[in-house]
This record gives C-alpha cells, sequence and structure tokens, in this order.
C-alpha cells in the first residue's frame, strides 16, 4: 500500500505499512498515515494563515472591517440559508439585510415555506452572527439552545430551542441520525469532548470536527446544518481564525464528504475536505508561502474533481 505526497515540483511516495501481507486494520493504518500527513504538511500552513490574518486585522481601518465583515455576515447568511432550502436569491438577501427591504410578488413555495419565513429567518440569522462575534462566553449546550431559539422563534416557535423528541431521517442520505432518546446524552458527551480537545486540538481541525459531531447527533427537528455552521465559526473567530462560509455552490462536496464520515464513523474524510477547502478559501492570506499555497490548491482540485464524479446517488441537493 502506498500513498503519492506532492512535495514542491515532485511526488514521494510513502508507504504507511511495510509489510507486503495487508493488515486487518489496514483501513485503520490508512486514516492514521492521511492524519499524520495533513497535520504534518498542513499544520505550519494553517500558522502563517493565522499570523497573516491578525496582521491583516491589526493594519485594517475600522471602517474597512467593519465593510469585510457586513459583506461575509450577508453572504454567509445566504448560503447557509440556501444550503437548507431557503429560496431568497443572493441580490434579495443583499437588498434585505442592507436596506431592509422584503422582495415583493414573491408566491407561496412547497413544503410549507413562505417568503415570510425566509425573510424572518434571514434577519434573525444576521443579528445571531453578529452576536456571536461579541461573545465571550465559552461554547455551551445552553448556548447552543439559545442560539437555536433565535434563529427560530418567529418562525417555528414550537421547536425553537428544543431538542428534538422523535426519530427523523435525513432525505437522500444513508445516515440515520441517533434515537431521540439518546440525543441529551449524546450532547453532553459532545460538549465534554469539545472541552477536553479545545486546547489539544487545532482550531481548525476543532471547528471542523465540531460541525460533523453535531451534525451527526442531528439534536433539533430543523436547522441543524445551520447551527453547525455557527458553532463552527464561533470557534475559528475565537482562536483568531478567519471565519469559513460553505458556498451554495459547493454543497455537493460538502454533503459527499459528511456523508462519507457519517456512514463510515471516520472523521477524516470531512476534516480533510474541509480543510481543503479552508485553505482555498484563505490563499490571499498564504502570501508569504505561495508555493505551499499553489501545492495545497492542486490537491483541492483533484478532490473536488474526484467528488464531482463520485457518489452521483446522494440526492441531497
Amino acid at each position: 500500500m502506498e500513498n503519492s505526497i506532492r512535495n514542491s515540483e515532485q511526488i514521494n511516495t510513502k508507504t504507511p505499512c511495510q509489510s507486503k501481507k495487508v493488515p486487518k486494520n489496514i483501513e485503520k493504518l490508512q486514516e492514521k498515515f492521511h492524519g499524520d500527513h495533513l497535520q504534518k504538511e498542513w499544520y505550519s500552513l494553517l500558522s502563517s494563515l493565522n499570523k497573516s490574518y491578525a496582521e491583516k486585522i491589526r493594519s485594517m481601518p475600522e471602517s474597512v472591517r467593519e465593510k469585510e465583515q457586513k459583506a461575509f455576515s450577508t453572504r454567509f447568511t445566504y448560503d447557509t440559508g440556501r444550503i437548507e432550502e431557503s429560496k431568497l436569491a443572493l441580490s434579495e438577501t443583499v437588498t434585505l439585510l442592507k436596506k431592509g427591504v422584503a422582495p415583493e410578488g414573491r408566491p407561496f413555495w412547497q413544503w410549507g415555506i413562505t417568503p415570510l419565513q425566509d425573510i424572518r429567518e434571514a434577519r434573525a440569522q444576521k443579528k445571531l452572527f453578529y452576536e456571536i462575534l461579541g461573545c465571550k462566553k465559552d461554547l455551551s449546550f445552553q448556548m447552543v439552545l439559545d442560539w437555536h431559539k433565535k434563529l427560530f422563534q418567529t418562525t417555528k416557535p414550537h421547536i425553537a430551542g428544543k431538542v428534538r423528541k422523535h426519530q427523523i431521517s435525513i432525505f437522500g442520505s444513508k445516515f440515520i441520525p441517533p434515537s431521540a432518546v439518546d440525543t441529551h446524552s449524546l450532547l453532553r458527551e459532545f460538549f465534554g469532548w469539545y472541552h477536553r480537545n479545545q486546547n489539544r486540538l487545532h482550531p481548525v481541525e476543532l471547528a471542523a470536527v465540531a460541525h460533523l459531531k453535531f451534525v451527526t447527533i442531528h439534536p433539533f427537528v430543523d436547522g441543524n446544518g445551520r447551527i453547525a455552521r455557527l458553532v463552527m465559526n464561533f470557534i475559528l473567530h475565537q482562536n483568531g481564525y478567519p471565519m469559513f462560509n460553505i458556498p451554495y455552490e459547493s454543497r455537493r462536496g460538502y454533503f459527499i464528504a459528511l456523508e462519507r464520515s457519517r456512514t463510515t464513523k471516520r472523521d477524516n474524510a470531512f476534516t480533510q475536505w474541509f480543510t481543503k477547502m479552508y485553505f482555498r478559501t484563505n490563499t490571499d492570506l498564504l502570501s508569504t508561502c505561495r508555493k505551499a499555497a499553489s501545492n495545497v490548491n492542486n490537491e483541492i482540485k483533484v478532490t473536488l474533481d474526484t467528488e464531482n464524479n463520485s457518489s452521483k446517488s446522494i440526492l441531497l441537493q
């Protein structure tokens, strides 16, 4: 078993298992090898990114920083809602959040979603985003319940801030969320895991795994993805890293990576996709290590091409 690793202009071959006989724990060895490679090759880049981001923030005028935050919050509000079937277009989201003007003449849509619901949830999402930016507390169960309540209290008050009490399924996914009777204990385990690892794991890895674990528990009737992406950005922001927006256009790769990790019960598939996309979003901050950033981009392209040609049975779009 061999793995090819690009190093500058060369491709080196490494063998995580030297024996010609395939061991029984081959999958675990592969995952450990890829994890070790990611840690060695990428963590130094993430540190460089963190330093570049800190310098960018220090040198940026406050008015420019506020403008960038508004632009990010608007795009994040659009994409995180659109991934969850919001029907607001990007231009409508911009107009709504910037000028407070709601789209007119919109029809009622399927699944009981009305224009008013999407509008109210978009406004609540943006308000919640800025609240998280100013939050100095540590992540907690009660905090996440409060986020969910604020997000849905004007549109779905019967589920807002409440952990689900019945079994649910995810359309188009082979993954079956845990039983409702286990949800509270799984959430306690999740926050216990978070507090044990928040100073042990790299912040970007922590954000990725926390996102994955939270949506795997799927504690709410609705809004699990949106809350998971808020948790992700809360962790990144508190640790001084740029926040991460998953574009609606990249949802296919996002869903495939989640599906692979949840069905195989391995974090690796999602954390690698997450880290590569995070680099892709922030390549402008890696100007001090352009060659390394270029290698990362090459890996991302190969990964995305592979994802686009696989798992065509996943109907999560």
